[in-house]
């Protein structure tokens, strides 16, 4: 089981515009195994993008089957956002494995239509809602070079140091 290092900001291949994926064979499969072993490796992972271990591929995975809001995974493949609920925005508190020290304020519409290509290369139309919405639209960012800071109103009032609790 293959797991790789999570790639920290201010890493620029966190701020690149990440490449389509064109082969869709064994070497896409491993890599995807790979970038999900290393998603589940880390506490509370429910997203990743392909960017986050190094690879500057469109390529993110989607998990809520621990928070019982999903029943499977979301392997995405060159995803994009088709439409989204804009009079129905909300304000969530988010954080990122690539930004480990702060959590922020973040504007997401709450539905967001989704295609993506599945390991296979057939097309796949996704209507996603709640946390699912949520954290696509975030993985799909990690795919564009933002992150979820370049979304807050304000740095100063929106961003904050995650609290870090000793175990003793």
């Amino acid at each position: 089981m293959k797991i790789l290092p999570i790639r920290i900001f201010p890493d620029p291949v966190l701020r690149a515009e990440c490449d389509l994926v064109t082969r869709f064979d064994a070497a896409l499969s491993t890599f995807v195994n790979t970038l999900w072993n290393t998603m589940k490796q880390q506490p509370g992972g429910i997203g990743i993008a392909a960017p986050q271990i190094g690879i500057s591929k469109q390529i993110a995975i989607v998990d809520l089957t621990k928070k019982q809001t999903a029943t499977s995974p979301i392997f995405m493949i060159n995803p994009k956002i088709l439409a989204s609920a804009v009079s129905r925005n909300c304000v969530v508190r988010e954080g990122c494995m690539s930004l480990p020290d702060f959590t922020a304020n973040v504007i997401r519409s709450e539905t967001v239509t989704i295609e993506y290509l599945n390991l296979a290369g057939e097309t796949i139309r996704h209507h996603a809602v709640g946390l699912e919405a949520i954290c696509v639209q975030h993985e799909i960012d990690h795919l564009n070079g933002q992150l979820f800071v370049d979304r807050v109103s304000s740095l100063k009032g929106d961003v904050f140091r995650r609290k870090r609790y000793l175990k003793e």
